[in-house]
């Protein structure tokens, strides 16, 4: 028996654009997008099977850039030894799912660069809150944990004066959408952990991104034809 079990990057993006068309869009506090089933089955058990431990980071200090040498990105290195992150790379490249997310979110990814981040948070992983910064185009998290708790492990929402209102529903292979912006406020709030909290966020970076290491194809901008 071959575990895990493939898949394609055909699958993932016919499984992705049908969860896109049935996305919902919120105003309130920002405008987001929820999604559900985001990814298929098989992708979501390819990733987590992935051989990768989660950083032991100790006290943090609410950003994940203090860390970034110990951040996983499936960038060229680990689309060549794991199928899954590169079928998953090669699905979010591709034009069609690009132009999608364009035409979705009102955004414009052409001649930006895909950024896939695996993360992996244990006990004592918090983020203050923040907003993306704006060489983000688009932001989607996708929630991959699962637990007696897991429900409580979503994104926490800030109003434009940063009191929390509320919190994503950590629903198994969910995901949200979010837009850099002057009130994007978003974080997650210091809470016990019991188990991983695994998650992927995917981006269309701009074409300034400095840290290229991170990027999924360093030379391939993304193409809406």
């Amino acid at each position: 028996m071959k575990f895990p079990p493939e898949v394609s990057a055909d699958e993932i993006e016919r499984h992705f654009l049908q969860s896109l068309r049935a996305c919902q869009r919120s105003e309130e506090p920002y405008r987001t997008w929820k999604m559900k089933e985001v990814l298929p089955l098989n992708l979501c058990i390819g990733i987590l099977t992935l051989p990768i431990c989660p950083a032991f980071l100790g006290k943090t200090d609410g950003t994940r850039g203090t860390y970034n040498d110990q951040r996983t990105y499936l960038n060229p290195t680990l689309r060549g030894k794991f199928d899954c992150c590169e079928a998953m790379a090669q699905a979010f490249q591709r034009p069609t799912v690009a132009r999608a997310l364009a035409e979705t979110c009102d955004v414009e990814p052409e001649g930006g660069y895909l950024r896939i981040e695996y993360i992996q948070d244990i006990d004592g992983a918090w983020l203050e809150p923040h907003r993306d910064i704006p060489e983000k185009i688009f932001s989607l998290v996708i929630y991959l944990f699962h637990g007696p708790d897991s429900v409580n492990w979503g994104t926490d929402i800030y109003d434009h004066d940063v009191k929390w209102i509320g919190r994503a529903s950590g629903e198994f292979d969910s995901g949200t959408i979010f837009i850099a912006g002057p009130h994007s406020w978003h974080g997650f709030e210091p809470r016990p952990l019991v188990g991983v909290r695994r998650l992927m966020e995917i981006n269309y970076v701009r074409p300034n991104w400095i840290r290229r290491e991170q990027l999924s194809f360093p030379d391939r901008p993304i193409t809406l034809a």
